[in-house]
């Protein structure tokens, strides 16, 4: 049965409702988030804001104060929702790394079955340029990519996020492109309810001091739900009043809180300013890009992919070479490939020697010592094939009706490192 891509992620995100909501490993945390805002928020209209609905006139516009509380909670627990259940802006990781960015290095060769190869490197960094300005980004090992810049690998989440700003554990989500936007809306929009809810509750302290004509301290013991909810807000805006104040810096800046955390001593060139109020367009005002994953697709079985052919691979293809017969000398490896060329041909050679006759008794000589020096060696059958192969030294010699009779090149033969490297 074919799987979806949310079921065969590799990353470390939880999805709900077939794929449709994406949240990180710890969305559990968000459940604190939601208690945290909406408990609260009960506590004032039933202590605080009920009350207060027919103290203002004309009568009844006190409801006011508990529409405003309701219809602000809701606006800000969706932001919440928009920020920690979609794409945050992942990168959909490779299969294989890049093959046009593999190089072979000849400084760093690797000796194998008695030949120099070179060494297959991959750099881990390349420059890109961004507004001018040369960036270097680096190379992902998890998801095999080369990140885009302002791109990072959230260990938490195990994705490359664009734009990444920072895991938020408290909405359970990474932040980046795509939800930046709603997690500073939702920030400020909880710092703004905060001071609502602070400010109501003083009022409502400050209507029983007049009320009862006493003091602030008999006021308090008549509310302590506002006591409580006065509290509990001085608190909460230190946390997300200076979260709010440093991120409306950050876009001021352009930056994100990784760049400002990371880079704040390096005291590099910001090449993302582009003023204030473009920085503010920009966060604001651009079309959220759409994501890059179709987590509700079906999985596509990738083709496997041919290895890198080697050199000599590549000259028996161009040649039309038996590739049988390359196998079968690699799993031969071991043994004397100059031996395995001889005993292959030493028919055509021999015949050949001995049709000119000139060193005759020589060459069977050598012959018959291959013959019995590689008697171990194994068989190597080669249908219909002849090869062109040939010593040029002394007096071996092919002749040229054995090279007008072969239909096949051999270039698997040994080359002599002279020649190689050529």
């Amino acid at each position: 049965m074919a799987k979806r891509v949310h079921e065969a992620w590799k990353g470390s995100n939880k999805f709900i409702f077939g794929g449709r909501l994406i949240f990180g490993p710890d969305a559990r945390s968000l459940l604190v988030t939601l208690l945290l805002i909406i408990l609260p928020v009960i506590i004032f209209c039933v202590f605080v804001a009920r009350p207060l609905c027919h103290e203002f006139s004309p009568y009844n516009a006190g409801y006011a104060i508990l529409a405003v509380a309701i219809g602000f909670t809701i606006y800000v627990l969706i932001l919440l929702f928009l920020t920690s259940a979609r794409d945050p802006g992942i990168i959909p990781r490779n299969s294989h790394p890049p093959e046009e960015e593999f190089r072979y290095d000849t400084s760093l060769s690797v000796e194998a079955g008695g030949r120099q190869t070179p060494s297959l490197q991959f750099p881990r960094t390349k420059e890109v340029m961004v507004n001018g300005i040369p960036v270097r980004v680096k190379y992902c090992d998890t998801c095999m990519l080369y990140r885009p810049p302002r791109c990072s690998h959230c260990s938490i989440c195990d994705n490359c996020v664009e734009r990444f700003d920072h895991h938020c554990p408290w909405v359970g989500q990474c932040i980046g492109l795509r939800n930046y936007r709603y997690f500073f809306m939702f920030v400020s929009s909880a710092t703004i309810l905060c001071i609502f809810v602070f400010s109501m509750s003083a009022l409502y302290v400050k209507i029983l001091m007049d009320d009862y004509h006493g003091t602030v301290w008999k006021a308090m013991k008549e509310s302590p739900a506002s006591v409580i909810l006065m509290a509990y807000c001085f608190i909460s805006l230190w946390f997300v009043g200076g979260l709010t104040g440093f991120h409306f810096y950050l876009i001021g800046t352009n930056q994100t809180t990784y760049e400002n955390f990371r880079y704040r001593a390096d005291n590099r060139i910001n090449v993302y300013n582009r003023g204030c109020f473009y920085n503010f367009i920009e966060v604001f005002c651009t079309p959220v890009n759409p994501s890059k994953n179709n987590f509700r697709a079906f999985v596509q079985e990738e083709v496997p992919r041919l290895p890198f052919p080697s050199t000599r691979e590549s000259d028996v293809e161009d040649l039309g070479g038996n590739t049988r017969s390359k196998v079968e000398d690699d799993l031969e490896i071991g043994e004397d490939l100059l031996k395995i060329s001889q005993r292959r041909n030493i028919e055509e050679m021999d015949e050949d020697i001995r049709s000119r006759g000139s060193n005759g008794p020589h060459i069977t000589s050598e012959v018959d010592s291959v013959f019995s020096s590689d008697h171990r060696a194994p068989t190597i059958r080669s249908d219909n094939r002849h090869s062109s192969w040939g010593r040029r030294s002394g007096s071996w010699e092919i002749a040229p009706e054995v090279l007008a009779n072969s239909t096949i090149t051999e270039s698997r033969s040994y080359i002599p490192p002279k020649d190689s490297l050529q």
